[in-house]
């Protein structure tokens, strides 16, 4: 079972993002505030869900938290700031759009570039362990999967709209077939290196 907040007497806001390990596309960022005596029995980390189910979830906590806000940083930054950086700015730009200013932070991860004037607790795998934390593991990766989608009508061949700009075969053959997009985060590895070289 979820836990509701670390810390009882603070405003808590979890924190998660979504597409760090992706080819191509931004990475998410979600945070949220949700109320001290929130429940949901179906509310975990976004990845142990269904996607039916993680679009059924988004609604509920929008409407029940008490502030949530979604960060977004793009191919272009990520490349200039690395993946790691990124991820974290996208988690800044979420928690500086909250309608409340939350006193503590609940970063899903073992590390986190300190938030100016808030503390933080970092938690290995939190989005198993904290509501708000699984509530932004879900807004995140549900805003991330929705602009996945509107990259795919324009480039339709990457298959993005099944996986999501993620080093899927089908992904890194349509790089080796077609190139890259301006969406392709140019610093990862695109293609697969080859094991061995033949003589």
């Amino acid at each position: 079972m979820l836990l509701p907040y670390l810390d009882p007497t603070k405003v808590e806001a979890g924190c998660d993002e979504a597409g760090r390990g992706c080819l191509a596309g931004s990475v998410f960022a979600a945070a949220v505030i949700l109320p001290p005596d929130f429940e949901n029995e179906l509310l975990n980390d976004s990845k142990k869900l269904t996607e039916k189910q993680r679009y059924a979830l988004r609604p509920l906590i929008e409407k029940e938290a008490l502030a949530w806000a979604v960060g977004i940083v793009t191919p272009k930054e990520i490349d200039e700031i690395n993946i790691l950086n990124a991820s974290f700015l996208a988690m800044h730009r979420a928690v500086e759009q909250l309608q409340i200013a939350p006193n503590h932070l609940l970063i899903d991860g073992n590390r986190f570039t300190p938030y100016p004037n808030i503390p933080h607790t970092c938690v290995i795998k939190g989005d198993g362990k904290y509501l708000s934390i699984a509530a932004a593991s879900i807004l995140a990766k549900t805003y991330r999967d929705d602009y996945m989608e509107t990259l795919h009508a324009e480039y339709d061949c990457y298959a993005w709209k099944q996986n999501k700009g993620y080093p899927t075969r089908k992904h890194r053959e349509a790089i080796r077939q077609h190139g890259t997009t301006p969406y392709h985060r140019m610093t990862f590895a695109l293609l697969e290196k080859q094991l061995k070289i033949e003589f």
